[in-house]
């Protein structure tokens, strides 16, 4: 079945086959698996070690609660009828459930309860290069923004409502892509290529610039099969939605910066 034909006709809604659920289910799954590796994780590390912070585990809940919102259920449904609310999903899965994700420091967890033999597997991986490539602030830009470009600018946008397949790898890849972004500028958990805050600064306002063109873009040129008021407010809400959320980016980066930095400061106040 053509989903596009929904968005042009809307003669038959996308609940209505039992097709385009099985999706919602396989992208959905992955979230409440790790929701629950989460929480038993902490058992377990509350258990062995000291308590692990609640307010990250809320962190987590919320990630998911976000991801899970948007990918299925009324507003997943709503997505393929409306650009709008396909835009919100979009937001909510690749910046705020990631970001959400990233604060609640699952890889401090997980290292916290694996035996040492294989925490030292783990940690060799994040020193591997294919993990230095990925933490890299210009390439999970690219990943990021760039994606976002290649889905809105050519046909891959129609695409994704016509395959089944298309539409899970498009949806993973938000998420990933989000993920791995946003953990290359704020550094929560361990990273063992670190880059300097100047350097995360810069990209960062690279990669809202390319976000910020892209809704403007998406404004004035909707993608095919989008009529243009959906795209206009689709587009205002990625622009307004989007920057909501890049301040919070912004907050913790410009936080964590004054930190790094606050001891210099004073040991050269105390020596004048």
């Amino acid at each position: 079945m053509n989903i596009h034909n929904h968005i042009q006709h809307n003669d038959v809604t996308y609940v209505d086959s039992v097709a385009w659920i099985i999706p919602q289910v396989i992208l959905a799954l992955p979230f409440i698996l790790a929701l629950i590796l989460y929480i038993l994780a902490t058992t377990f590390s509350n258990r062995r070690y000291k308590s692990w912070p609640l307010h990250r585990t809320v962190f987590w809940v919320l990630g998911v609660y976000f991801a899970v919102f948007s990918i299925a259920g009324p507003l997943a449904a709503r997505a393929h009828l409306d650009f709008s609310a396909h835009m919100l999903a979009h937001l909510l899965l690749g910046m705020l459930a990631p970001l959400f994700m990233v604060l609640a420091a699952p890889m401090t967890l997980i290292l916290r309860t694996l035996s040492v033999p294989r925490a030292r597997r783990l940690t060799k991986f994040l020193r591997s290069w294919p993990a230095r490539m990925l933490t890299n602030p210009i390439i999970a830009s690219f990943l990021n923004i760039g994606g976002l470009w290649l889905l809105y600018t050519t046909d891959l946008y129609s695409l994704m409502h016509e395959s089944i397949v298309v539409h899970l790898i498009v949806h993973a890849h938000v998420f990933l892509a989000g993920y791995l972004f946003t953990v290359s500028i704020v550094y929560i958990d361990p990273i063992p290529h670190r880059r300097s805050f100047l350097y995360r600064a810069a990209v960062l306002i690279l990669a809202l610039a390319g976000h910020s063109i892209l809704s403007k873009y998406i404004y004035a040129h909707p993608p095919y099969g989008v009529p243009l008021e959906q795209a206009e407010l689709g587009g205002m809400l990625m622009y307004y939605g989007g920057d909501a959320i890049d301040i919070i980016i912004i907050f913790i980066l410009c936080l964590q910066w004054f930190k790094a930095t606050r001891p210099r400061i004073e040991a050269s106040m105390d020596q004048q």
